[in-house]
């Protein structure tokens, strides 16, 4: 496993009637490769991984595995609310042939730092495969934070933090606590540039989702250093990076999707599709990101 560069986390594709829509999964999987990220993570939150059946993972598993056939590093999201059930999904995963984890918190319990320190601990043992921390306490109000990881120093497959605190802060302080011991990937995408400027090594973007070119030719120039660039790339595209910071992001980043290529929009309850007031803002946002992104490529030729 490189941890590095633009891993999408992917969204899940569902038919009309809510069920599981293979040939478009494997289209966004496709498109995304020949769009050059350098890796994928399937069945993350953006995924709707808590909403679907086993049955159901295994069948988006499956078919990514196959789909990618190690043209790229292939993770998977694991959220479980018990300990056990998330030792199996971690077994199950490498069994099936995907190639590294995006390990979130238990989703049924506020754990402590003890409890936090056992929990990736014990899921960590239950498999070979590298592990990539989720870290998001505004949405788990778990903070896997620079005691935490300490005590997971020793912990070899645990590899890599999503920093998703909203605090670039923490981006040196894990550096200066760690080195490179771990590697650190900005997990929301109107932080990218902010987080390269620091050397984050990778991006867990949902956004990319839509705009996988253009995602990664703003990870690939700060990356290099090339900020002045870049900026205003980035300037036009953070309005629609902002959606990904919402609440509802499943919905923007999938009605993102079906606006620029086409793919399904639908959601799996809970979650319902947006309509009236909301569906129109955000459809605004997203179509001027087309208007202005194309006034950008043709003033950059």
């Amino acid at each position: 496993m490189t941890w590095t560069g633009v891993f999408p986390a992917v969204t899940t594709k569902l038919k009309a009637d809510g069920s599981f829509d293979p040939d478009a999964m494997a289209s966004s999987l496709e498109r995304l490769i020949e769009n050059g990220v350098s890796g994928l993570i399937v069945l993350p939150m953006l995924g709707e991984n808590a909403s679907l059946s086993q049955q159901e993972r295994d069948e988006v598993l499956d078919l990514s595995v196959a789909t990618v056939a190690k043209r790229v590093p292939l993770l998977s999201g694991l959220a479980a609310a018990s300990t056990v059930d998330a030792c199996f999904m971690a077994k199950n995963a490498q069994q099936r042939g995907i190639d590294g984890l995006m390990t979130f918190p238990s989703l049924a319990y506020k754990t402590d730092r003890r409890e936090t320190v056992a929990w990736y601990k014990t899921v960590a043992a239950a498999s070979d495969l590298p592990i990539m921390i989720y870290n998001n306490p505004i949405a788990y109000n778990v903070d896997v934070d620079v005691p935490t990881l300490q005590a997971l120093h020793d912990v070899d497959t645990i590899t890599c933090i999503k920093e998703e605190t909203g605090d670039i802060r923490r981006v040196t302080d894990l550096y200066n606590a760690f080195g490179d011991r771990y590697a650190v990937f900005c997990g929301v995408d109107d932080l990218i540039v902010e987080s390269l400027s620091l050397g984050v090594t990778g991006w867990v973007s949902g956004m990319t989702n839509a705009w996988p070119k253009e995602c990664v030719e703003i990870f690939n120039a700060g990356r290099a250093g090339n900020f002045d660039a870049i900026r205003p790339l980035y300037r036009l595209m953070t309005p629609a990076f902002h959606l990904d910071t919402d609440v509802k992001l499943v919905q923007y980043i999938k009605l993102a999707e079906n606006i620029v290529y086409g793919a399904p929009a639908g959601v799996r309850a809970p979650r319902l599709e947006l309509e009236g007031e909301e569906l129109a803002s955000v459809t605004a946002v997203i179509r001027k990101t087309v208007e202005d992104l194309a006034r950008y490529q043709a003033t950059s030729r």
